[in-house]
């Protein structure tokens, strides 16, 4: 054999050789049977609660129909860095199994000793941490952390909580449409008055047009998408942390300004219809304002990049 093709023969038994460790573990044909059996079982125990969840959704899709796009976020993220995934080895860490059975002695106690269906979600989320934890250990968590952890942003929060976080919040929203509708009734020819949460259109001819923006700024209730946006933004443009942290903590001032313009938009409505401000309308509106609020992350994120270059890769999770 000549010294060209005993170099080859060695390159390929090289490659053949590390092949199963890049793809080893979870990506061997048994570890995928044993992670379609953990997946099935999985899904299986807690079926109740994303049976419930999906219902939930569907009822309240204004507020909570950004939790069906949640996993296919988190899923994209994870496909994004299936280079790293590949490459590290799987590495079992038996100390996971403790967040895996509290998980699932939370979830049991959440569903039938005190029922909440916020905190159940916590116990599934945390039971599927200890799962990957487990079975993939502390190097792969590395990769896999975050994807998980932006699955939070797909349990419906309770709503004595989200009442008490959101009254603050729409009273600004109220202010600040007030304002704005004020100084473009300066100019286009109509008053506008305000009462606790009703804010009153008037006409030049004297037509006086009530809105209970307590109802109309149901958007602000939105707040967990726009935060759920910049997650999502600063997942998949920003590598350090503090980017990501600037990202999340924008996120409430933008909803809050997207909410003043959706109540300006909607009192501006009633001038040419009252019932445009009503029904299906201000969930149109909101829902079209996640748009430029995903602009405005985006030009942040870049705006972070540009100013401060990205860290080599591995220099953040």
């Amino acid at each position: 054999m000549s010294a060209g093709s005993a170099s080859t023969h060695a390159t390929i038994s090289a490659a053949t050789a590390s092949t199963p460790a890049r793809i080893g573990g979870l990506f061997t044909r048994e570890g995928l049977w044993a992670t379609a059996l953990l997946a099935t079982a999985f899904a299986a125990y807690f079926y109740r609660w994303f049976l419930q969840q999906g219902l939930m959704s569907s009822k309240n899709i204004d507020d909570w129909g950004h939790a069906f796009v949640i996993p296919l976020i988190s899923g994209y993220v994870l496909w994004k860095r299936r280079d790293e995934i590949v490459r590290t080895p799987i590495e079992t860490f038996w100390p996971g199994m403790i967040a895996v059975c509290l998980g699932l002695y939370c979830y049991l106690f959440f569903l039938v000793g005190v029922p909440n269906h916020m905190l159940a979600g916590g116990a599934m989320l945390l039971c599927l941490f200890g799962l990957v934890l487990t079975v993939c250990g502390t190097r792969m968590m590395r990769h896999i952390f975050l994807p998980l952890a932006f699955l939070a942003f797909g349990v419906t929060i309770s709503e004595s909580i989200m009442i008490l976080v959101t009254f603050k919040l729409q009273q600004i929203s109220s202010s600040g449409a007030f304002l704005v509708l004020s100084l473009l009734g300066g100019v286009m020819g109509f008053a506008v008055d305000i009462s606790g949460n009703v804010l009153t259109v008037i006409e030049a001819s004297g037509e006086r047009h009530e809105m209970n923006v307590a109802e109309a700024c149901s958007g602000i209730r939105m707040v967990v998408a726009f935060i759920a946006l910049s997650g999502a933004v600063a997942m998949l443009s920003c590598r350090e942390w503090w980017k990501r942290l600037s990202l999340l903590a924008l996120s409430v001032p933008v909803s809050v300004v997207m909410n003043v313009i959706r109540v300006t938009v909607l009192g501006l409505l009633t001038l040419v219809d009252a019932n445009l401000a009503e029904g299906e309308a201000h969930t149109l509106i909101g829902t079209l304002l996640l748009i430029p609020a995903l602009g405005l992350f985006v030009l942040v994120s870049w705006v972070l990049n540009t100013i401060v270059k990205p860290q080599a890769e591995g220099g953040a999770a």
